[in-house]
């Protein structure tokens, strides 16, 4: 890593003491105002140099995508909206990062999923928590799965049907079961559920 200017090493320490602190990176603008500046541009600009000098890595389109370079183990990616057709952990999918400490989950958690909608809030996991995944393509009946069907990715509970169909179960009783047919469909588990951090109270 090339030397670090003053206000770069202290961009640097803020970021590295707030990902400590909460587990993620901050967002430009949470930045800027701990640095006192007016714009998160002034905040990007200098992020732009900590990248060029080996400091960080930014992510493209993400709000708290900055990843601290040697710093031993950055965390687990956190997955929001998945790109239509590509691999659940491609670049493009991965919001930011997070420390989770070692077993807080077992099996281990390899993403933390973005919750959208409500259709699993009876089983605890609520519109904007973090589901935590352990990457697997096999699950038993009842386990709560991240699932590929066609083109979209939903995460239910899986029940096994006869006739090469499924369904997948919701966790509210206003969504109706999804069933998928193996002869006609692609279907895919993309991981169980084990755990979920909850982002706001």
């Amino acid at each position: 890593m090339q030397k670090l200017t003053r206000k770069q090493t202290e961009i640097l320490e803020f970021i590295r003491r707030y990902q400590q602190e909460t587990g993620y990176p901050p967002t430009r603008s949470e930045i800027a105002g701990e640095m006192g500046y007016r714009s998160a541009n002034a905040a990007e600009e200098h992020l732009r140099a900590l990248a060029r000098k080996g400091a960080i890595e930014m992510i493209p389109s993400a709000s708290r995508g900055i990843r601290l370079l040697n710093e031993g183990p950055a965390g687990i990616p956190v997955i929001g909206q998945v790109a239509a057709g590509s691999p659940i952990l491609a670049e493009e999918c991965i919001d930011s990062w997070y420390e989770l400490p070692e077993q807080m989950f077992s099996p281990q958690a390899d993403y933390l999923l973005t919750v959208k909608g409500n259709s699993m809030i009876d089983a605890g996991i609520l519109d904007g928590d973090l589901l935590a995944v352990h990457k697997t393509d096999q699950a038993r009946d009842g386990d709560i799965i991240v699932a590929r069907v066609d083109e979209d990715v939903t995460v239910k509970r899986l029940q096994r049907g006869s006739g090469g169909k499924l369904l997948l179960i919701a966790a509210n009783e206003e969504f109706a079961p999804i069933e998928v047919d193996l002869q006609r469909q692609q279907f895919a588990i993309e991981g169980i559920s084990v755990g979920v951090i909850r982002t706001r109270l």
